[in-house]
């Protein structure tokens, strides 16, 4: 077994804890140190996650020749200055989605770890779930026929008005924070889409609190999806064949892990073995580093995200169908 890659927390962020619960489960994975704005605040974290060192500013971190690998949990505005610190730095980086709703941005951060000779990976942990890997293979294996739809939730109610996720500034809003992963699996399942549409309601500080879109895809196959913060928790995933459907309930968090088929007039509950998506993620970064497996998402990836995220952005500002 080789070393385990020393890995170094940039933030303390609400996400890492469901990062470092997943690293506390690999062998593969060795959180190092972590960053905070402030000393005081990177000791008190580090003492309560039991993290060996810890830096008052995150230069400090990215200056630290141990750590190989870092994890970027900022606020989106601040994702890709910081990705192209730390492959500077010489850093292999896994990013918080979404790393850029513009595709430029994308491109200017794969450039970087080009340069630097360093991976960069966006950081879409549900995609390393075997209930997703599954998903996709019943699809490419024509257990629903031809593909026809596919049809995307994901939202919650976020009554706490100075969250950052509501900040224009921070690049805040519902579509980057959850409804990237519709859109992610919608791409996933569907190719790169050829046309968007897009809808979406402004909140006071100034983002999408709800965001609905519309993506059409080679071979006539349609996907849509809904995402916000105004109502109550909801996350489906349900994929539709000319002979029967796909549906999951739990198709980004993968707790309730499980994915019901239908077809002829039967239903089909197939099981998934409950795997942390988080430390899945983190080892195939880690794996990938060690030169032992390809990272599961690279430049191609993001990129298609990225460019149909701003094709939506810019679909809902000017109410009308926008072709990529």
């Amino acid at each position: 077994m080789s070393e385990p890659v020393r890995w170094g927390v940039l933030s303390t962020a609400r996400i890492n804890e469901k990062l470092l619960a997943g690293a506390a489960g690999s062998d593969a994975v060795d959180v190092l140190a972590v960053a905070s704005r402030s000393q005081s605040a990177a000791d008190a974290y580090a003492r309560e996650h039991s993290i060996e060192r810890a830096y008052g500013s995150y230069e400090a971190l990215l200056a630290d020749g141990d750590i190989e690998a870092i994890y970027i949990s900022l606020p989106n505005s601040l994702h890709v200055d910081w990705s192209i610190r730390a492959l500077a730095a010489g850093k292999h980086v896994l990013c918080e989605k979404p790393l850029s709703p513009r595709a430029s941005e994308v491109a200017r951060a794969f450039d970087a770890a080009q340069r630097a000779q360093r991976l960069l990976m966006e950081a879409f942990m549900y995609r390393h779930n075997p209930q997703t890997k599954r998903l996709a293979a019943l699809v490419d294996e024509g257990a629903i026929g031809r593909l026809r739809a596919v049809s995307a939730s994901f939202g919650f109610h976020l009554g706490d008005a100075a969250d950052p996720r509501l900040s224009r500034e921070l690049e805040g809003g519902s579509l980057l924070d959850v409804g990237c992963y519709c859109v992610n699996a919608a791409r996933l399942l569907c190719g790169e889409p050829e046309r968007v549409a897009g809808e979406s309601v402004i909140g006071a500080g100034g983002v999408d609190v709800t965001f609905a879109g519309v993506l059409r895809f080679p071979g006539e196959v349609l996907a849509h999806f809904d995402c916000g913060f105004l109502a109550a928790e909801a996350e489906q995933l349900v994929v539709l064949g000319e002979q029967g459907s796909l549906r999951v309930a739990d198709p980004w968090h993968c707790r309730a892990l499980g994915i019901e088929l239908r077809r002829d007039g039967r239903s089909e509950w197939i099981a998934v073995d409950a795997v942390d998506s988080y430390g899945l993620e983190l080892e195939n970064l880690s794996a990938a580093i060690r030169g032992s497996t390809p990272a599961l998402l690279g430049r191609a990836d993001a990129l298609g995200q990225a460019a149909t995220i701003e094709a939506l952005y810019i679909a809902a500002a000017e109410q009308r169908a926008v072709t990529l």
